[in-house]
Formats: structure tokens, C-alpha cells, sequence
């Protein structure tokens, strides 16, 4: 459990920095990141700051599903709640960007 632990902390911290946009560290990971090529690809749904930002909170999500899971061992509601909430949280954001991402093929094709 001590590795979920850790896994779920970092995920989280990363999550919320990228989403908070903290230090610049959201805009340089689309500068440097999310808005080259992809081999033959352009540039998808998460070179957008939309876009950018549902990626974060999916990585947040799965940051507090890890959690979720480290805290099974030592109190089960706060585990139950953190593996709802980011369940949740993940289909949501796992639904808008899969929409984001079709929006934007769509627009890049026409």
C-alpha cells in the first residue's frame, strides 16, 4: 500500500500543479509537449488550454483513485470516498476530452 501511496501523492501534486497552471508548468508542457506533431498527427485536443486542462484532471483523478486505493488499509470511508470521487472525476473528464478530441479531428479534416 505504501507504493499506491506514493504513486497516488505524486499523481496528485503533478495533477493540481498542471491544472493550477502553477509556476507556468501547464503552459511550458503545451509549449513543449501537447502542441508538437505526433509523427503524422497534429497537434490534438490537449495543445488547447481546454483541452490541457481536462488531461490534468484526469491525472488528478487517477492521483486520488491511488489514493483511494493506500487508504483501504488503515480507514475505509475516507478510502471509499476518495475512490468515488475519483472514479467519477474520471469518467467525466475521460467523456469531455474523448469529445474534445472528435471536435477537434473533425475541425483539423474540414
Amino acid at each position: 500500500m505504501a507504493a499506491a501511496l506514493a504513486i497516488g501523492a505524486v499523481l496528485s501534486v503533478v495533477g493540481l500543479v498542471l491544472l493550477l497552471n502553477l509556476f507556468g508548468a501547464g503552459d511550458y508542457a503545451i509549449r513543449t509537449v501537447t502542441s508538437r506533431y505526433l509523427g503524422t498527427l497534429p497537434p490534438g485536443f490537449a495543445a488547447s488550454k481546454r483541452g490541457f486542462r481536462i488531461y490534468a484532471v484526469l491525472v488528478l483523478a487517477v492521483g486520488i483513485l491511488c489514493l483511494g486505493l493506500a487508504a483501504t488499509s488503515w480507514l475505509l470511508p475516507l478510502a471509499a470516498g476518495l475512490l468515488v470521487i475519483g472514479a467519477i472525476s474520471f469518467g467525466v473528464a475521460s467523456m469531455v476530452a474523448i469529445a474534445g478530441e472528435v471536435e477537434t479531428a473533425r475541425g483539423h479534416k474540414g
